[in-house]
């Protein structure tokens, strides 16, 4: 590590690649994590922005939350990076909460930690992702 940026974990200790599951286990390391009633009541409070990076046929299959802006994954740095050319008018600068949700809270943890590399060090997940949220019974628009 330099100037308190993680580098992407990409062997153990051992120097072999690591698998999945231990880079994710990595990965969560670098920030906390939140959960659904949490990013409900943040979002509600104009305090995080729920980005929604499930692709097309989930969100056509299981619905929407109401206000998270949708953005597919492979557009996500570009849309929220405050100095890109390509950002969202959401994109206000770095200290901007995010909140990443994807269908159960894997892809999104990969998804934070990329933000994290852009200084968007305010940038979490959604355990469980949208699954979790629907099964705590929080508003969902249906498909």
């Amino acid at each position: 590590m330099s100037g308190g940026t993680p580098e992407w974990p990409v062997a153990g200790a051992s120097g072999r690649p690591l698998g999945i599951d231990a880079l994710l286990e990595r990965v969560r390391r670098g920030y906390e994590r939140i959960g659904p009633r949490e990013a409900y009541e943040a979002a509600a409070a104009g305090e995080a922005l729920l980005v929604d990076i499930r692709y097309a046929a989930l969100r056509e299959r299981d619905g929407l939350i109401p206000g998270a802006l949708v953005v597919e994954r492979n557009e996500l740095e570009w849309r929220l990076d405050p100095l890109g050319s390509h950002r969202l008018p959401e994109a206000t600068g770095h200290d901007l909460r995010i909140v990443v949700v994807c269908n159960e809270g894997y892809a999104s943890s990969l998804a934070a930690e990329s933000l994290h590399r852009l200084g968007l060090r305010r940038a979490t997940d959604l355990v469980g992702g949208f699954q979790a949220w629907r099964a705590a019974g929080l508003p969902v628009t249906p498909p």
